[in-house]
């Protein structure tokens, strides 16, 4: 006696499942091609990013004046790079703890804040203040600010500034009908610090507009080397409790992670059951009409509800003979109006008529085999004389 077994082997398994593989296989190589590329790209003010509020563009027209752009992701990679003279640019300086800061002021030749926040400002300089923050607006520079005075009139809002005290040696540019204004600058001992309120001239976005390149080259370019200090995940400076765990993840992941899932909710609908067209069925029991009032009747009759029969039979006939009545909707809600209209028809009086489709008293069920014959033949006269 031989046997067959009927378990799936392993040829049919991959039959069945080669096509799912095959596309999720895709689907994940796209997704890494897809980060592999975009790796290093950034985002807001990079100076690897193409993107409109990427800095490619200023980065470039740097190096072509001469200016080596050193790119930081942290601390300890800006300290390192700050050796001689050379600027350092902080991008998001509120997300860097103030003593670091003040240690790479020591060491940087020149430092330029972008949006310094008040307590980020306190921590650094006594001679400088934020001041709210102003609507865009074009104004000029109002200062002597060389990089200011180079740029010319521009449309700049964001944070605003202003200096604290008298006869200090800190000059706000672009003031707003004020003392505050979006770009403030302080010499000291320690050095040379500048706070910019806006940073859409930076970006590749605007960099084109009005003064906004040469207020970017002169603010970044006077000497041979910048480094471009821009915050990344797991930065030791960070501020802690600031930064949420999915600020951590690259947005490479996060887009990669999104075609999967619609490359998932593909194979689910390609693989779960589709509906057909839809199938008539013969029923059980095929019952005559004949039948179905007949067997109404006898419910009707076991439970005593002779008035309600009538009432049945009385709205029947009613509806029946209504198309040949020529009322409109709102004359068939008056019941005289339907008697009027039914005996001019059919010859008979309206109080007969109403009484034979309208009464409310009391029926029996012979008074209820009576009526359907009147019914009936107040519906034969109605159908008879209208032609």
């Amino acid at each position: 006696m031989t046997t067959t077994s009927t378990s799936p082997d392993a040829a049919g398994i991959w039959r069945r499942a080669r096509a799912p593989v095959a596309i999720v296989t895709v689907l994940l190589l796209s997704a890494l091609l897809t980060v592999l590329i975009g790796a290093g790209a950034g985002g807001a003010l990079d100076p690897r990013s193409a993107e409109e509020a990427g800095s490619r563009a200023l980065a470039r027209l740097l190096e072509a004046q001469g200016v080596r752009v050193e790119l930081a992701g942290t601390a300890e990679e800006a300290r390192e790079q700050l050796g001689g003279a050379a600027t350092l640019l902080v991008t998001h300086p509120n997300r860097i703890r103030v003593e670091e800061l003040r240690g790479l002021r020591d060491s940087a030749a020149e430092l330029v804040l972008l949006d310094p926040a008040p307590d980020t400002l306190a921590g650094l300089t006594g001679k400088l203040a934020t001041a709210g923050t102003g609507q865009a607006e074009i104004v000029p520079p109002g200062c002597e600010l060389e990089a200011a005075r180079a740029a010319g009139p521009l449309a700049l809002g964001g944070s605003m500034y202003r200096t604290t005290g008298a006869g200090t040696d800190a000059e706000v540019c672009y003031r707003h009908g004020g003392e505050a204004g979006p770009l403030a600058t302080v010499a000291d001992r320690v050095g040379g610090l500048t706070a910019l309120g806006d940073t859409a001239p930076l970006t590749n976005a605007r960099l084109a507009e009005q003064g906004n390149a040469a207020l970017a080259l002169h603010l970044l370019g006077q000497r041979p080397t910048l480094v471009w200090y821009l915050p990344a995940a797991g930065d030791g400076a960070l501020r802690s409790g600031e930064a949420s765990i999915y600020t951590l993840i690259p947005g490479g992941w996060t887009f990669g992670a999104v075609q999967v899932g619609v490359g998932v909710l593909l194979l689910a609908l390609w693989r779960a059951r589709r509906l057909g067209p839809v199938v008539t069925e013969p029923l059980p029991v095929v019952v005559r009409a004949a039948e179905t009032v007949e067997g109404r009747a006898r419910l009707y009759r076991r439970a005593g509800s002779a008035e309600h029969a009538a009432q049945a039979l009385r709205k029947a006939a009613l509806e029946r003979m209504l198309p040949s009545i020529g009322l409109s909707p709102a004359e068939v809600g008056d019941s005289r109006v339907v008697a009027e209209a039914v005996a001019a028809r059919t010859g008979r009086t309206p109080g007969a008529v109403w009484t034979l489709l309208y009464s409310t008293t009391g029926i029996g069920e012979g008074e209820l085999v009576r009526l359907a014959n009147e019914l009936d033949a107040l519906e034969r006269d109605c159908a008879s004389l209208g032609r």
